[in-house]
């Protein structure tokens, strides 16, 4: 394995963050504010690989999702950080120092507001609702055993709301590294955000672009995962990108799984089927 890239280095406490996982938002070297994942945390320490894997393949086919960074969290600041804590059992421990997992954070946290809900209403008028079929696809080829997560920003100088896709750590299903494929893993919660999915055009450019990836540009980002993320089995992270290669082919049929199944995600897909062939059959 290669060196990682330029870690960036961790010089601020800001608070404790919701969800299993534990994370912390510190502010960082760059001045920036990140997410940030311990090697401790409660779940699985190869959570920190999937969230950098997984993240950066994203961006790479153009999905919003935020920028991911390698941080060094020293010692110093886990001892004089109070709050610098994980809840292991009945007696909170002190965050892991060393490299950590760090997902910039997708607004400036004394600037804007986060939400990870919105209304019907809002969400159907989001800025870049077409992203959630294409992200269904990334969810469908990578395994995501959770929910889709997202949350919603709006920038002032924007009158709508935007989707940013967080939280890749269930990819590869967890800590398991395999693919237990199921129709209704890794979709959003609400139908709503496929109310234009009408063929297979909704999916692009992302599912194509998943389909023609080299395995190459797979092992470019991996070959970055601090070794100790995966406890330096390099064999089973081999084992994890061939897999991941072999199964691009395989999304068409995992998305028409969903599309079949009882929650009926698509349901103008069908409609607009159907007219089309009624308008096909019907004399001139």
């Amino acid at each position: 394995m290669t060196e990682p890239t330029k870690c960036i280095h961790a010089v601020q406490h800001i608070r404790k963050m919701r969800g299993g996982s534990q994370s912390h938002l510190l502010r960082a070297s760059d001045n920036h504010f990140y997410v940030t994942k311990f090697q401790n945390n409660p779940q699985a320490i190869r959570i920190l690989a999937n969230e950098y894997l997984a993240t950066k393949l994203g961006r790479s086919l153009g999905l919003p999702m935020p920028e991911v960074r390698i941080i060094e969290v020293s010692e110093w600041l886990v001892q004089n950080s109070p709050g610098l804590r994980i809840d292991l059992g009945t007696v909170p421990v002190a965050c892991a120092s060393g490299l950590q997992f760090a997902s910039r954070y997708v607004a400036d946290p004394l600037e804007l507001a986060v939400f990870d809900y919105l209304p019907e209403s809002i969400l159907i008028n989001l800025a870049n609702l077409e992203d959630f079929p294409r992200v269904l696809a990334f969810d469908k080829w990578t395994g995501n055993s959770d929910g889709r997560q997202a949350v919603f920003i709006k920038q002032r100088h924007e009158r709508s709301y935007r989707a940013v896709f967080i939280d890749q750590g269930f990819c590869f299903n967890d800590g398991e590294w395999n693919f237990l494929d199921s129709p209704l893993r890794g979709a959003y919660t609400h139908n709503h955000v496929y109310q234009n999915v009408i063929e297979w055009e909704s999916f692009e450019p992302t599912l194509s672009r998943i389909e023609q990836i080299d395995q190459a540009e797979i092992w470019h980002i991996a070959r970055e995962i601090p070794p100790e993320w995966y406890r330096h089995n390099s064999t089973a992270l081999t084992r994890l990108i061939e897999s991941l290669y072999e199964r691009r082919l395989a999304v068409r049929d995992l998305i028409t799984g969903f599309r079949n199944s009882t929650r009926n995600p698509f349901p103008r897909w069908a409609s607009e089927q159907a007219h089309h062939a009624i308008s096909k059959a019907t004399p001139k």
